[in-house]
């Protein structure tokens, strides 16, 4: 597994990605949740990260890590400025299953506790999505609370730093930072 910085030339994959059944079922209300990739894609902002996850070469998934107290639009509301935010998802859907979401997000984890400032990470996986909720759960992350973003109904989902680092999957290097 391999997350790299994505690129205007991945945008017909990923709006290709977003208009797959199995990502517009996840996704919520899709004027709300407009990624704007030909608007997105190679801007480079300070509170971003845009990534495609591949797996031998082959672009299989999408990871974007955010600071939700400098986020533009302010989705998180107010937030202090110790968090980060995913939002993920395997876009081949014959990828899905195979362990590549987990490999995803433990990379992704990786990179929001290599801050040593970050104290935790959100993600707000739809209400309905009992997939995902699962899967955050697995992933050590605790249910906060039932939240809507605009017209969506969300569950938030949150991981400390002290049960990352708990966390056999950890690398041992942040797990006391």
């Amino acid at each position: 597994m391999h997350l790299r910085d994505a690129t205007p030339a991945d945008r017909p994959t990923l709006e290709r990605w977003d208009a797959a059944p199995h990502i517009v079922a996840i996704s919520g209300d899709p004027d709300f949740n407009d990624w704007d990739w030909a608007g997105e894609l190679g801007r480079d902002v300070p509170w971003r990260q845009m990534l495609v996850a591949e797996v031998a070469g082959r672009a299989i998934g999408f990871v974007q890590i955010i600071d939700p107290a400098e986020e533009e639009s302010h989705y998180w509301g107010d937030c202090p400025s110790d968090l980060r935010a995913i939002d993920i998802w395997i876009g081949e859907p014959e990828m899905i299953g195979q362990g590549h979401g987990g490999a995803m997000m433990r990379a992704a984890l990786t990179r929001c506790f290599a801050d040593p400032a970050v104290t935790a990470v959100l993600v707000d996986p739809m209400a309905h999505n009992t997939d995902a909720h699962r899967f955050y759960e697995a992933m050590g992350f605790s249910f906060v609370e039932r939240r809507s973003f605009g017209p969506d109904d969300c569950f938030v989902f949150r991981l400390d730093r002290a049960r990352w680092a708990a966390l056999a999957d950890a690398p041992k290097g942040l797990r006391d930072a």
